[in-house]
């Protein structure tokens, strides 16, 4: 008999609670289980909690991003859970939970909402000498780096290291030496470190040119060999700056521009791409070899497709190459020049099998796609679930008869 059905056996029995609970540390359960497990009594012992078969309509029923703030350390508190992942609202919230109230803590993985709301509270800044492996997410640009390093050198005893971080308005780029005098420097224990920061500056306070070369050497000389750098302008005034671990860990990025590594992003799902320069066919040859899982793409950039055979055109004889992007279910135009929802549209240009949601400035699709008539675009457009539109339409039967599955 399997633990599942013994626990269903016994749920009613007075004996259940003594002889079983007290000694559960850990479960793994289904959705269709778990209200009926978790709520038949009490488990002090239960230190670990996993669930499959987990989708977002049952997370918004049970779960929503937890916050902390103005509630007494007894809300959250345990004398003997040992690892934690979780999502809260605000840097303060993450701060609540490293005050003393999980004092076994020793795996906290954390994902920040937002970490410039953060109030002026001073919190327990007590070590933490049982952690020994730490993960802080925060996919939002915030200003408050300063907090960081505050809270690692909390940490002195700290073996793995993962940093997700996007700063913005700063007039000094995070590069090799900032990771090594605000980080590495309190940490000496550490084993690993993951990471992906990117700095978005105002280059006319700067001193000096951004160099690719220059931010790379400062991870060799900290001994970050394996890392990468991207440099990437957004406009006139601003940059971007990105220093990230290799191979890369995370499904998200926020910002690619025209030149980037020759790598391959195996788990990213999700990117922004962007850039002051318009891009090239070939740039979009790169991003379905770099990003062979890609399922959302988001392309921001006003400025017109490169090279004038690449425009608009239902000509066959053009040359270049169909591109492929077997995963891509998401497109995001709202942003980009027509160029390039003619770019993915366009089956001579890109073959998008699994597409399903396009969000477009009305206009445009409907100048790419002929109102509605072109047969060159009807394939990719064949099996849009989801169309997103800011503008007034007007003849909607035009393209519920292009999109058949609306």
């Amino acid at each position: 008999m399997d633990d599942l059905t013994f626990l269903r056996k016994r749920r009613r029995s007075p004996i259940f609670s003594i002889s079983v609970n007290h000694n559960i540390k850990y479960f793994i359960l289904e959705p269709v289980v778990m209200e009926r497990i978790l709520l038949v009594t009490v488990y002090p012992n239960l230190a670990e909690l996993k669930l499959f078969n987990f989708e977002q309509q049952i997370a918004s029923k049970y779960f929503t991003r937890l916050s902390l703030c103005d509630l007494p350390s007894t809300t959250f508190y345990s004398s003997i859970l040992t690892h934690l992942c979780i999502m809260v609202e605000t840097f303060d919230d993450c701060l609540y939970l490293l005050d003393g109230r999980l004092k076994q803590l020793a795996t906290f993985n954390v994902t920040v909402y937002s970490i410039d709301s953060s109030s002026t509270i001073v919190h327990n800044t007590d070590m933490l000498p049982n952690l020994n492996c730490f993960s802080l997410k925060s996919y939002f640009q915030f200003q408050q780096y300063e907090q960081i390093p505050l809270l690692l050198r909390r940490m002195p005893y700290l073996k793995h290291l993962t940093l997700y971080l996007c700063i913005k308005d700063r007039n000094r780029i995070i590069d090799g030496t900032c990771v090594q005098n605000d980080i590495l420097v309190h940490i000496p224990q550490l084993h690993s470190l993951t990471f992906y920061v990117s700095s978005y500056i105002d280059i006319r306070d700067l001193s000096h040119d951004l160099s690719r070369e220059h931010i790379q050497q400062t991870l060799i000389n900290i001994g970050q060999q394996n890392a990468a750098t991207t440099v990437n302008y957004l406009s006139m005034y601003t940059a971007e700056c990105s220093i990230f671990s290799l191979p890369f860990a995370f499904d998200y990025l926020p910002c690619l521009g025209n030149i980037f590594p020759n790598i391959v992003f195996n788990y990213v799902t999700y990117l922004l791409v962007e850039d002051n320069d318009g891009f090239k066919h070939e740039f979009f040859v790169r991003i379905a070899r770099s990003f062979p899982l890609l399922k959302y793409l988001r392309i921001f950039n006003i400025e017109p497709q490169v090279l004038a055979d690449m425009k608009l055109s239902s000509d066959h004889s053009q040359s270049y190459s169909m591109i492929e992007y077997p995963h891509l279910t998401s497109l995001d135009m709202s942003h980009g020049h027509q160029d390039y929802l003619e770019q993915f549209l366009n089956e001579t240009k890109a073959y998008v099998p699994c597409l399903t949601e396009l969000k477009a400035l009305y206009p445009r699709l409907k100048i790419v796609t002929n109102n509605f008539t072109r047969e060159e675009t009807r394939r990719n457009c064949a099996k849009v679930k989801q169309l997103i539109f800011f503008e007034q339409l007007d003849n909607v039967q035009d393209y519920y008869h292009y999109f058949p599955l609306l």
